[in-house]
């Protein structure tokens, strides 16, 4: 009798979280998002185990008083916004997930770091491994960029088995693959970019790159929602989570550190897209303020926190009356709810009927603040708008505002002065509390408040 063909069994994957589900769900029960479940077939069940990779399960536990806690040797990738972003340098056996919008310059990025990376490595190759481009399209655009390192390998393969194979005999100091979701592994039926696929194409290479000490660069498509594509476990997974933001009209970009297991998890680089590639911005505060009119009502300056890194940003408002039932509340680079609230402050506790105009409130230069102590600058911007009244050019605003109406002091007041005084601001606005105990660089003339309406009355 002819022998029975196995049947492929069907499950559905959660995009977000990696469940599985016997049947198709409107809603998964574990992270309890919506119309997130995927059909995919399920993979085979392998009769001894997976295999385990060389080096595990060789050691042993120790007491943590016999841990070796040396500090790892960091590469640097040549380029001093990046090695900022990842904490100083690459770490052996690091594993980094890159995301961003399609062409905002993720490959470009990490076409020129690998070139500097292989130059600095000398003998060692650093292999580049490309899913949606051939080789030759890969070479036009490194001799754009003038990439033209010798060692520096390319290997056109959506076979992450092929991949593999090449990358242990090859032994690269640094691997790169572009991207993670046109990997597949044979054995598995689902197609290239589903959960299954992508969740174990990046197990196979962390176990590579943990045993090899091998840093590791995985590139990331992102969803409509600017989300890493594929399973939320993806993120929990690698060491390192970059992410580029801006892009469209803007020419600057923003690389945003959303988690470092080797370095601060909000830090960010700052980058300016020309003909030749992304080229770094030293110095982003003296870039974001380069057009800041003179003498114009509704725009005020903060100094903003990123990480280690301290940049000077320009807060604008307009407030207009309202052609509708309904004022609007428009906010970019800014929590809108956290607009809302400040507005709500500056009519109870000032008494500025602001709340029945159109409120619109933007960050210039695309750059996005979650720093609280922003909030006195943007109160500062609206009532500039709202009484027609310029700030004076060189004044700082600084100072968090609590519903109450008073101004909260601010964590690392001392650098924040001290990049303000480096662009020649004069005079700050800052926290009662931040000036008794700060140390004010010479040359800045300390205007201490403790609530809004001080705070208002001294600036205007």
């Amino acid at each position: 009798m002819p022998r029975a063909v196995a049947r492929e069994r069907t499950i559905y994957a959660c995009a977000e979280c990696g469940q599985t589900s016997p049947k198709w769900l409107g809603q998964c029960p574990a992270c309890r998002k919506w119309n997130t479940l995927q059909e995919e077939v399920a993979a085979p069940e392998p009769r001894a185990g997976r295999p385990r990779p060389a080096g595990f399960g060789s050691a042993k536990p120790l007491p943590l008083a016999e841990v070796e806690a040396g500090e790892a040797a960091r590469a640097r990738t040549g380029i001093g916004e990046l090695d900022r972003v990842l904490g100083g340098g690459l770490v052996p056996g690091q594993l980094i997930l890159l995301g961003g919008d399609p062409g905002i310059g993720k490959s470009t990025l990490l076409l020129a770091a690998l070139d500097r990376l292989c130059r600095a490595h000398g003998d060692r190759p650093v292999l580049y491994v490309s899913g949606e481009e051939s080789a030759r399209q890969v070479k036009l655009r490194a001799d754009r960029l003038g990439v033209s390192a010798a060692n520096l390998r390319v290997f056109a393969e959506t076979d992450a088995v092929k991949v593999l194979h090449a990358a242990e005999k090859l032994e690269p100091a640094v691997l790169a693959v572009d991207s993670i979701q046109t990997q597949y592994l044979p054995e598995l039926t689902s197609a290239p970019g589903t959960v299954s696929q992508i969740r174990e194409v990046t197990a196979r290479l962390m176990a590579f790159a943990k045993t090899s000490e091998t840093a590791t660069f995985l590139v990331g498509h992102v969803t409509k929602d600017g989300a890493i594509a594929g399973p939320r476990v993806l993120e929990h997974m690698v060491d390192t989570v970059l992410y580029f933001e801006g892009g469209g009209a803007h020419p600057y970009r923003v690389l945003r550190s959303h988690k470092n297991r080797f370095g601060s998890a909000s830090e960010i680089g700052v980058f300016e897209m020309k003909a030749k590639g992304l080229q770094e911005v030293p110095n982003p505060s003296a870039l974001f303020l380069a057009e800041r009119p003179e003498d114009a009502p509704g725009s005020a300056v903060t100094a903003a926190l990123n990480g280690s890194r301290t940049v000077l940003v320009e807060v604008q408002a307009l407030v207009a009356p309202t052609g509708f039932g309904t004022p609007r509340r428009t906010a970019l680079g800014l929590d809108s709810n956290r607009v809302a609230l400040l507005a709500a402050v500056l009519e109870k506790k000032v008494g500025l009927e602001i709340l029945g105009c159109d409120l619109f409130v933007n960050v210039a230069g695309g750059l996005t603040l979650d720093d609280p102590a922003a909030d006195l600058a943007c109160i500062a911007a609206l009532a500039s708008s709202f009484r027609d009244r310029a700030i004076p050019q060189r004044t700082l605003v600084l100072g968090e505002v609590g519903l109450a109406g008073e101004v909260r002091a601010v964590s690392q007041a001392e650098s924040r002065l001290a990049e303000a005084a480096r662009l020649g601001f004069d005079r700050v606005v800052l926290p009662a509390a931040n000036a008794r105990h700060a140390e004010l660089p010479a040359g800045i003339e300390p205007v201490p408040v403790a609530t809004v309406d001080e705070a208002l009355e001294r600036l205007f």
